[in-house]
C-alpha cells in the first residue's frame, strides 16, 4: 500500500525534524521546501499540505504571495501550525495581535464533534511558542479549539479544509494524536 505523500512547507521553523518525524510516524512520507522553492502546482504529487510555523510575521503577504496562491489552487487538505495558522488567517483577513510571550505547556480546549480531534479528550496539554494571537476567526472559518491566553487555538474553514493550530502539534502527546486526526482527512 502506498504511503500518502505530505508536503511540508517549511517556514522558518525550528522543529521541522520533528514535524516531519511525525508524519511519518503516522505513516506518510514526506517532502519539504521553503516558501521560496514552492512548486506552482501540487499536480497530484501530494495529499495534503503541511505549513510550519514561521519566524518572519505571517502578516507579510508578499512573502507568503506564492504560497497563499498555491493552496488557494488546490483542494488537498491543508493544516497550518502556529505561524501556519496565522499565515493562513491573515490571507483571509483575519488580524493578527501581540500579546505576551507563550513558551512551553498550555491547556487547550477543543471541539471533540471535530474529526481533527477523534483521538484526544475535550481539554489537551499542548506545546506552545508565540506572540501573536489571532482573537478571533476570519470571515469563512470557525474557532475549534481555544484557551484561556488565546480564544483562537484551532480554526476551520467553512469547507474544511483548511485547518489550523496556533500549538506546535510536533510535541507533546496530544499534538501527535491532532496530527493523527488530520491524517485522516486525506487517506
Amino acid at each position: 500500500m502506498l504511503r500518502p505523500h505530505v508536503l511540508v512547507v517549511d517556514n522558518g521553523t525550528l522543529s521541522l525534524p520533528q514535524l516531519r518525524a511525525r508524519l511519518e510516524d503516522l505513516g506518510s512520507s514526506t517532502a519539504a521546501v521553503d516558501t521560496a522553492s514552492l512548486p506552482p502546482r501540487l499536480s497530484g504529487r501530494y495529499q495534503a499540505i503541511v505549513l510550519s510555523g514561521t519566524k518572519v510575521r505571517a502578516h507579510e503577504l508578499d512573502h507568503y504571495g506564492p504560497l497563499i496562491d498555491l493552496i488557494g489552487n488546490t483542494d488537498v487538505p491543508v493544516l497550518g501550525i502556529c505561524g501556519g495558522m496565522q499565515i493562513l488567517a491573515v490571507a483571509a483577513g483575519g488580524h493578527l495581535s501581540p500579546g505576551p510571550q507563550r513558551v512551553g505547556r498550555s491547556e487547550v480546549h477543543v471541539d471533540t464533534g471535530e474529526p481533527l480531534f477523534a483521538y484526544v479528550r475535550p481539554t489537551v496539554t499542548l506545546f506552545q511558542r508565540h506572540t501573536l494571537y489571532l482573537r478571533e476567526a476570519p470571515a469563512g472559518f470557525r474557532v475549534i479549539g481555544r484557551s484561556e491566553q488565546a480564544p483562537v487555538e484551532f480554526l476551520r474553514s467553512a469547507d474544511g479544509r483548511l485547518t489550523g493550530s496556533q500549538a506546535h502539534l510536533e510535541y507533546r502527546t496530544d499534538g501527535r494524536e491532532i496530527l493523527r486526526g488530520f491524517t485522516r482527512f486525506y487517506r
